[in-house]
């Protein structure tokens, strides 16, 4: 298993975020859950609906979500929705963070897809703020 989305996409091009802290992208962009580093973030900004969305440069079969929250601002249920030729999947997966700093993987049905989208729903923040330090897809490329 290897991670999809570290080594076969670039972040800031190919992945969307609903919105980010105070519209500060060099200080708390999208790009930062990427880079490997413990000190830098993505932090979205208020809301009820916090989403992202990676698109995969060719299909991959995903079969782990990897991801870092900080406490206090995680999501206590994350929707995942797959699309390929630009059609939604019928399969959706659904997993239930602690609201820790710990790192955690959630094991997903395989889904076969070229973009991924996951909704954070129900922030552990009264705000609605998501800040998540590190997010990995692992499957295979096909």
């Amino acid at each position: 298993m290897h991670a999809v989305c570290k080594a076969d996409f670039s972040p800031p091009r190919l992945c969307r975020v609903s919105s980010v802290l105070n519209r500060d992208a060099k200080q708390f962009g999208k790009s930062f859950m990427f880079d490997g580093k413990e000190e830098t973030c993505w932090n979205s900004d208020q809301g009820s609906s916090q989403w992202l969305t990676l698109s995969f440069p060719q299909t991959v079969r995903v079969s782990q979500i990897v991801v870092q929250f900080q406490g206090g601002f995680a999501s206590r249920k994350c929707t995942l929705k797959g699309f390929r030729d630009g059609e939604e999947l019928p399969e959706t997966a659904e997993f239930y963070p602690e609201d820790t700093n710990s790192l955690q993987t959630f094991p997903t049905k395989e889904m076969q897809l070229e973009k991924l989208k996951i909704a954070f729903e129900n922030s552990t923040d009264f705000f609605g703020r998501i800040i998540i330090y590190r997010f990995d897809v692992l499957g295979e490329k096909l």
